[in-house]
């Protein structure tokens, strides 16, 4: 379908001759765009999942600091009582 597209059917039409409806055709030609790079205002699937693995990472060190924040608390009172 997006090789018809881009060949210069419109999707109302293919819509009409195969199936699918014209607004899944253009998102078809929209993602297809996005993973060859033509279309640049949108995220790849790639990027989206660098970002995901990306957002959990950030996650888990904030955690991290936390925790670690409130060790050093912990422990800077207990030096302050000896």
């Amino acid at each position: 379908m997006v090789e018809l597209v881009r060949a210069g059917n419109s999707p109302e039409v293919l819509a009409k001759e195969y199936g699918p409806s014209g607004p899944s055709i253009r998102n078809w030609v929209r993602q297809a765009e996005q993973e060859d790079g033509t279309r640049a205002d949108e995220l790849t699937a790639a990027e989206r999942d660098e970002l995901k693995r990306l957002r959990k990472e950030n996650r888990q060190l904030r955690e991290e600091r936390e925790i670690l924040r409130k060790a050093t608390i912990f422990f800077a009172a207990e030096t302050d009582q000896k």
